[in-house]
């Protein structure tokens, strides 16, 4: 079963977390073993050999470079022109990789449909030659400095921005904050509007969410979020705002962050023997549940978003379990083609839809 996996932040652990990434996931596990800068040292699950193992033949890659606020609960870079720069720099390990053969850049369906249909017809041992799939995807818009700019990231590959990481950005409210879009945000959704980019909701604060689905006309998704209902946490969308997303035609990616899925999680102290696949599977049923089928649940994984197995489902080693998902959907009665949907068919038609309209 092939995935597409519309979170993945690739360039970051390479650049920041000095990973390398065509090396296996316990190579990297070894090479860290002694490191104890950040949590996640020596417990990461994404690499290229594992993601070509468990079939994830598309992703969505991030560029992500916030600017420093005051209260902001992560930190950041002086300005946004810094932001930029560091942007750039990640997109440009992206463009390296691409070069050399190694991935594939996925700006329009043309491409994304032979890419894909590459991958569907090889043998498993052939995937291992295969160049991965990136969509290029900006969480978090600080790095464009003015709207204006917008159409310059256009044409450097970026076809999917999300306004606000953590805390607050030039453009919205994000996560651990209450608040809508700033004076800056209409202007940059329109300009992205123009463009054909496609807006990601996820980490918006309630408030921005409706302000930014009133103002945005094109195609909408959650690269990367779970269900309130299931996980309280403003982090988690409420059902109105699943429903709303549904009602657009849009598409939430399963996240595998374990304070996502799990209630009460508390980062540092919980032990993930708490947390399993098939509560994951739960999120994702029940998005399922309140759409009446199976069209707007997919993967997000967000796997190694600053976090490794210590806060991962305990029956998750590497990215290629992604290939437990589809027997523990078969176990609840979902049939193939909800599986196919789920997996990489709800992400392509959406993709379909915002590349040819």
């Amino acid at each position: 079963m092939l995935v597409i996996d519309m979170h993945l932040d690739l360039a970051m652990n390479a650049l920041d977390w000095r990973r390398d990434l065509e090396k296996t996931v316990y190579e990297i596990r070894e090479a860290e073993r002694d490191q104890m800068d950040r949590k996640g040292r020596g417990r990461g699950t994404v690499a290229f050999p594992e993601m070509r193992a468990g079939g994830v033949a598309v992703s969505a890659a991030t560029v992500i470079a916030r600017k420093a606020y005051p209260g902001n609960p992560r930190p950041g870079y002086p300005s946004q022109e810094v932001a930029y720069a560091v942007a750039q720099g990640q997109l440009a390990y992206y463009r390296v990789l691409a070069s050399q053969g190694k991935a594939r850049l996925l700006k329009d369906w043309a491409t994304l449909e032979r890419h894909f249909q590459e991958w569907m017809h090889a043998r498993p041992e052939e995937r291992e030659q295969l160049p991965l799939g990136f969509i290029i995807s900006m969480e978090g818009a600080d790095p464009i400095v003015s709207p204006d700019q917008v159409a310059e990231w256009w044409d450097d590959g970026l076809r999917i921005v999300s306004l606000v990481h953590y805390g607050v950005s030039a453009y919205a409210h994000g996560t651990g904050t209450v608040g809508g879009l700033t004076a800056r945000g209409p202007a940059l959704l329109k300009a992205l509007d123009e463009v054909g980019m496609m807006l990601d909701l996820t980490h918006m604060a309630d408030e921005s969410f409706f302000e930014a689905l009133e103002i945005f006309e094109g195609p909408v998704l959650a690269s990367h979020n779970n269900c309130r209902a299931l996980c309280p946490g403003d982090r988690q969308f409420s059902d109105e705002q699943i429903q709303l997303l549904i009602e657009r035609g849009g598409v939430i990616g399963g996240s595998m962050d374990a304070w996502m899925i799990y209630p009460n999680w508390q980062k540092g102290v919980t032990d993930n023997s708490v947390c399993n696949l098939t509560m994951f599977v739960d999120h994702i049923d029940h998005i399922c549940q309140l759409a009446g089928n199976t069209l707007h649940a997919a993967i997000g994984s967000d796997l190694d978003g600053g976090y490794g197995q210590e806060q991962c489902p305990h029956d998750l080693d590497t990215i290629a379990d992604l290939q437990k998902i589809p027997d523990l959907l078969r176990q609840r009665g979902y049939k193939e083609e909800d599986v196919r949907n789920i997996m990489h068919g709800n992400w392509l038609r959406l993709l379909k839809q915002a590349w040819t309209r």
